[in-house]
């Protein structure tokens, strides 16, 4: 398992390496053979979901057994109620801040800011919520699915 964990911490700072990277360059250059360099731009990017969350899908799928990689997008207001994973995630804060908290009980004050730039591990089996304050918050998040969500109904019945 620690190799599995070392190659995605691999994906994950190359990814954001050649991200920031990419943006840094003039478009000047004939745009790669496809069949060598595939790529998406961003504008071209569908963002999928409903409420206070959307994501696209770059690599994989989190419900599919396999690598997934994709970009989240949590809206100003919007949190998720504690919960916990079966396995563990990575995640890349590419822009604003994601509000992350490990209390058991709902509580959008006991979230701590985690700005652009920052790394965050989410370890399997441990309660956590997360969301955007006042600004939008987007991660690059990493993973082996296929991956559980479980809800705590009450802080008791949470790990």
């Amino acid at each position: 398992m620690k190799n599995v964990e070392r190659c995605v911490w691999l994906v994950v700072v190359c990814l954001a390496a050649f991200m920031g990277y990419g943006y840094a360059q003039e478009r000047s250059a004939p745009v790669p053979d496809p069949t060598h360099v595939s790529f998406v731009l961003a504008k071209d990017m569908k963002w999928e979901g409903t409420g206070g969350q959307v994501h696209v899908n770059l690599v994989g799928d989190p419900a599919k057994p396999g690598l997934y990689i994709r970009l989240a997008k949590w809206l100003p207001g919007n949190y998720s109620r504690p919960h916990f994973h079966d396995i563990e995630r990575y995640f890349y804060v590419v822009s604003g801040a994601w509000w992350v908290s490990s209390n058991k009980t709902y509580d959008p004050a006991t979230t701590y800011p985690m700005t652009a730039g920052t790394f965050v591990t989410h370890h399997a089996n441990t309660v956590h919520f997360d969301g955007a304050n006042k600004e939008d918050g987007v991660i690059l998040e990493v993973g082996v699915g296929p991956m559980k969500s479980t809800q705590c109904r009450t802080p008791t019945d949470c790990p």
